[in-house]
């Protein structure tokens, strides 16, 4: 199903996710020292999850192992979502960097549901033509 000269480094939803985990690294560095293995470490684990299963989904080669490690990306960005308001509501971050934040974060869910929608129309491309 994937050509094995390319990689989920092609992948726009990884490229985007990869961006946003960069940023998310970077935005919690300004965090108060004692969130750094609460909140911070929390942000940094579910921004990493996100690429990390686009990859490992990518690896399996199986259209509906992809989709469930999809939906678990899905699942991190939403967490990350609500680790945005908390910092907002604790006054780490203003309401102008939690909107863009808010944004990009959503920018991804939104391409990571397209590719999950390509990846569901491939399964039922490749059910018929090998079914």
């Amino acid at each position: 199903m994937n050509d094995t000269k390319s990689t989920f480094e092609t992948l726009a939803v990884w490229k985007q996710a990869r961006k946003l985990r960069k940023e998310i690294s970077e935005l919690t560095q300004t965090f108060p020292k004692d969130e750094k293995y609460r909140l911070v470490d929390q942000m940094i684990r579910a921004s990493r999850s996100v690429t990390a299963n686009i990859a490992e989904g990518y690896g399996r080669y199986h259209f509906q192992e992809n989709i469930q490690f999809c939906r678990q990306s899905r699942g991190s960005l939403y967490e990350l979502l609500d680790h945005i308001f908390v910092a907002f509501d604790e006054v780490y971050i203003s309401q102008k960097t939690f909107e863009i934040f808010k944004e990009k974060i959503m920018k991804t869910i939104k391409i990571l549901n397209g590719y999950i929608k390509y990846l569901k129309e491939q399964k039922v491309s490749f059910g018929r033509k090998n079914g």
